[in-house]
């Protein structure tokens, strides 16, 4: 899909700014004692990413996932099928739900929406545009974020269109796009150019503040990429986002006012509990920042160049995911190996997910794996 500006894949981006004749190597993972034991618990399977990346999502005790070749399924949390359906196209984008329905979408911008108890269709839609990231479901509203930088949120009863918010977009974009957030009466989500937008959702999807999230830089259009690709977090009063070729930064929630910055690349994105943040960033790195501050608190960087999911906090560790389907978890206080766990060998794109005491990933082959941590 092109729009009015040029997409490009973050492949393609790291060999244009790498200006090398190879591409850095990735690290070899090297033995550690385990502080922690993990097992898979159970497996399903919900259809190959193919080329897009696909999210499980969690509500309630049940876990649902969908793969690029239609397919949507919905297992319990002892990995039982509840339901198996297949949506008759190629899907791009998902998974989103609140528990009450769930949300995939097209690379031709249909957004199919069905009911979790059972899996039948509650309506469809189109977007203005392919869409590639999860939508957002909540507060009655089905919001998505298509690619050519449109918000549009759509009435959960009946899929009618709400309202559409849209930006212009720079010369170059990634072919990626953060996926919007819902919380009280606004929704979030990062656009190119470094914008974490704020938007009314029960005034038409007007925005409300704008924050700077990164400040595109460089004589080229290349070195001026700065897009938002992943999910914004959000932690008590205050809201977070990074930005690849950019900076982390946190916002006041309600007005947008910056509490804190520091420089950092990433695309892959973020995570909060009470009292940090941790940030995977370009280069495979897991930094653990002070949440009032962003200070560094600690950083692991023996995973360099493993293309790195974003992370997530877990039971006491902090849990990422990379190219080869290694799950990896890391002590919350000071980022040191505690476990590790292979899957199917494909990469973990997306970030892990947790529905009680489980984690769960979705591998790039479909693999949908629940993982214990003893």
């Amino acid at each position: 899909m092109r729009s009015s500006s040029f997409l490009l894949t973050l492949a393609a981006l790291a060999l244009g700014l790498g200006a090398c004749s190879s591409s850095p190597k990735m690290a070899e993972l090297t033995p550690f004692t385990p502080s922690a034991q993990a097992r898979v618990l159970w497996t399903a399977h919900a259809g190959k990413g193919g080329d897009y990346v696909f999210s499980p999502a969690t509500a309630g005790s049940s876990v649902f996932a969908a793969g690029s070749d239609g397919t949507v399924i919905r297992v319990d949390d002892e990995g039982q099928l509840v339901w198996k359906i297949n949506v008759g196209q190629p899907l791009s984008g998902g998974l989103g739900t609140d528990g009450k329905l769930v949300a995939v979408a097209s690379p031709k911008g249909d957004l199919l929406v069905f009911q979790a108890a059972d899996g039948s269709l509650a309506w469809k839609a189109r977007a203005t545009s392919e869409i590639l990231a999860p939508p957002a479901v909540g507060e009655g509203l089905v919001i998505a974020r298509s690619g050519d930088n449109s918000l549009l949120a759509f009435d959960a009863a009946d899929g009618r269109r709400k309202w559409l918010y849209q930006r212009p977009a720079p010369a170059l974009v990634l072919r990626m796009t953060a996926p919007p957030v819902i919380s009280g009466k606004y929704a979030f989500s990062g656009f190119p150019g470094g914008k974490l937008i704020a938007v009314n959702m029960e005034n038409n999807g007007v925005s409300v503040w704008e924050g700077t999230v990164a400040l595109p830089k460089g004589a080229t259009e290349l070195e001026r990429v700065a897009d938002i690709t992943s999910v914004p977090v959000i932690a008590e009063r205050s809201i977070c986002a990074v930005a690849f070729q950019g900076r982390v930064a946190c916002f006041d929630l309600d007005g947008g006012n910056l509490l804190w910055a520091r420089a950092m690349s990433s695309s892959s994105g973020l995570a909060v509990d009470a009292r940090a943040l941790f940030v995977t960033d370009e280069k495979g790195a897991v930094h653990a920042l002070d949440l009032a501050t962003g200070a560094s608190l600690w950083k692991q960087d023996a995973l360099a160049m493993r293309r790195v999911s974003a992370p997530l906090p877990f039971r006491g560790k902090v849990v990422v995911a990379d190219a080869q389907g290694v799950v990896h978890f890391l002590n919350r206080e000071d980022g040191a190996f505690a476990a590790r766990i292979d899957t199917d060998g494909s990469p973990v794109l997306s970030a892990p997910q947790a529905i009680g005491h489980t984690l769960v990933v979705q591998t790039s082959k479909g693999g949908l794996y629940a993982i214990g941590l003893e």
